[in-house]
């Protein structure tokens, strides 16, 4: 019920851009243009120090300024709509994992398309702010790549199999113990993960301790994981040759 009040405000309220405040426009040229990483599309990032059994993550923009506001106001605040937009980032990421890093285009893995399993959100969490903000953008994300003439699902197949603790402000090894075992695939959801690749998506990627714990969990589950995608990351953790 949230969720509808928030869209139905959205309709008749006058709103301001997410990202950098200008006035009546929900997101301004610009702060797209934010998000699709100035125009460079997504790229390959890594976490230092990368926890083992990281799989390779594609980002579409860095977590700053104008993209860290659209983000929150999504997130947080319940700007619903802003899932097209964000899922379109996160397409674009989910395309170069598809590639390899090659051309965008290029097609990996027989031409499979992929299922993206998002990262799970607390029920407490979701409970909070209303939605899902993760499966949301995953969902956007899945219509990019259709009305693009490629394919994708989305699959919520990863459940917490225990409480764990909010992550900020936890340091890397923190974060790791945090999340070490947290995650599993139900029985029943197992057959699902068979004949497609798996892209592991998230809006958020810092030192990659939740996407190692999501691969793991993925792969005692028997399913393959092609890579992982997200919004955004931090700038350090842009490699600095950019594939």
């Amino acid at each position: 019920m949230q969720g509808m009040w928030r869209e139905l405000a959205g309709l008749v309220l006058p709103v301001d851009c997410a990202g950098c405040g200008r006035p009546r426009t929900e997101l301004c040229a610009r702060c797209r243009r934010a998000l699709s990483g100035e125009g460079h599309g997504a790229r390959r990032v890594t976490p230092r120090p990368g926890p083992a059994g990281l799989p390779r993550v594609w980002a579409g923009a860095p977590y700053a300024d104008e993209v860290r506001a659209v983000l929150l106001a999504h997130k947080e605040r319940g700007a619903l709509r802003l899932a097209r937009p964000l899922g379109a980032a996160l397409a674009g990421a989910v395309r170069r994992v598809q590639t390899g890093g090659g051309p965008v285009g290029e097609r990996r893995g027989g031409g499979v398309a992929p299922l993206l399993v998002p990262v799970p959100s607390a029920r407490r969490s979701v409970a909070c702010r209303g939605h899902d903000p993760v499966r949301r953008i995953a969902l956007a994300a899945a219509a990019d790549l259709r009305r693009g003439g490629g394919g994708a699902r989305v699959l919520a197949v990863l459940r917490q199999r225990r409480t764990v603790a909010d992550q900020a402000g936890l340091s890397a090894p923190q974060r790791l113990t945090n999340m070490a075992g947290a995650l599993e695939v139900p029985g029943g959801a197992r057959r699902l993960l068979t004949g497609a690749p798996v892209v592991l998506v998230d809006d958020l990627v810092t030192t990659g301790a939740t996407l190692a714990e999501a691969a793991r969990a993925i792969a005692a589950a028997g399913g393959r994981v092609a890579g992982a995608a997200v919004v955004a990351a931090p700038h350090r953790a842009f490699e600095r040759n950019w594939n």
